[in-house]
């Protein structure tokens, strides 16, 4: 009925499919606090330096 050759198929397809859903979840949940991280530090960066010049 079915060959090895489509296990292995399906495998592999399963396999891509979860890698991606995992890769979603952790760009979802780190990269908005890696972007909102560097937002804070190039601001306070800013304000240094505008203390610094006064």
């Amino acid at each position: 009925m079915f060959s090895f050759d489509q296990f292995l198929g399906f495998i592999l397809v399963m396999t891509v499919a979860t890698i991606g859903f995992w890769l979603l979840i952790f760009l979802v949940g780190i990269l908005p606090y890696w972007i909102g991280g560097s937002i804070k530090e190039i601001m306070d960066e800013k304000k240094a330096a505008k203390q610094e010049k006064k």
